[in-house]
């Protein structure tokens, strides 16, 4: 669905060009329909996405006053979530409100993948790689503080960085661990109500024309690495799961080798798994899975899965939705 908001003002060329590998993918990927729209993406300075923070007391009419004066338009289907125009950054990133963790910056993609696991209040639910925080918080909200969330960060200083996030944000409920991903399903196989993974990625969503270190250090090598890695983190999150319990996959890479490749060598593997559509409530550009890549058949049911495309107010995303019969 596209979205009607006015656009940012993009930036005049000439831009370095995009990698040709990188070119490639999105020839392959994106309908020609929103081929120009995400082309401009990489152009221009997006619109920011914020969203009040209930586990923090400010005054909420106060904040949508705010926003409201920022020309903040709210998201349909969500509940205090606003998008304001790229020329008040500044503005927004600054404000006491910002720094105190009342309201936080965070990509509407990015919100899509919590919105998918649906957590609700009381579960146990592991978020498998939790830094920087955002998604974990935004966890925490959902389940009102309640119940329990295990955090789960391997690198030492992303670690720290985490804590630091869910204190600022009011967070009670998750416990914090320095541990590899890879490893927790065979710890504790089977102990949680509902998993997230938003796994390690080539980071193609960073990816901007205005920044040609944006895509320094991306490759298509990078790109099989983070698959590897990414399919080691998904069995051990499907291990974690009880049987009827809601796994959610995310990356911020466009690649199906990153996304339906990933999760269509898992879907053979266990077949107790089923893909389910999103549940999410507020309208994304966006395009579903594939069930063929370079003339290869993948599952069926990643149909169900969904592309989130990089706009002028939303960064590029893949989310899927799965659950483990019990």
């Amino acid at each position: 669905m596209k979205n009607h908001f006015p656009s940012s003002d993009a930036v005049p060329s000439p831009l370095p060009p995009l990698p040709a590998d990188f070119l490639a993918l999105l020839d392959a990927l994106i309908p020609s329909a929103w081929r120009a729209e995400v082309d401009a993406s990489y152009t221009t300075r997006k619109d920011v996405v914020v969203r009040r923070n209930p586990l923090r007391p400010a005054d909420a009419g106060a904040l949508r006053a705010w926003l409201s004066s920022l020309q903040g338009q709210p998201l349909p289907g969500v509940e205090d979530v606003w998008r304001v125009p790229a020329d008040q950054r500044t503005t927004l990133t600054h404000h006491p409100w910002v720094e105190d963790g009342s309201l936080y910056i965070q990509g509407a993609a990015s919100m899509a993948a919590v919105w998918a696991l649906q957590p609700q209040p009381g579960e146990h639910i592991l978020d498998l790689a939790a830094a920087p925080g955002g998604k974990t918080a935004l966890l925490a909200a959902l389940m009102q503080n309640s119940g329990r969330i295990a955090a789960v960060e391997p690198v030492r200083a992303r670690f720290f960085r985490l804590r630091a996030n869910l204190q600022r944000l009011g967070v009670t409920n998750a416990r914090l661990y320095l541990t590899d991903g890879t490893v927790v399903g065979r710890r504790v196989p089977q102990r949680f109500d509902r998993v997230l993974l938003d796994a390690p990625c080539s980071s193609e969503a960073q990816f901007t024309r205005l920044d040609p270190t944006s895509w320094a250090h991306w490759s298509l090598r990078k790109v099989r690495a983070s698959a590897a890695l990414q399919a080691r983190l998904l069995r051990s999150a499907v291990q974690a799961l009880r049987p009827g319990g809601v796994l959610v996959y995310s990356t911020c890479s466009m690649s199906p080798q990153e996304n339906e490749l990933v999760l269509d060598a898992l879907l053979r593997e266990q077949p107790e798994l089923q893909v389910d559509p999103l549940p999410w409530p507020c309208p994304l550009p966006s395009i579903p899975g594939l069930t063929e890549w370079e003339k290869r058949a993948l599952h069926p049911g990643l149909q169900h899965a969904r592309r989130v495309l990089p706009t002028c107010w939303t960064d590029a995303f893949f989310v899927a939705r799965l659950r483990k019969d019990g």
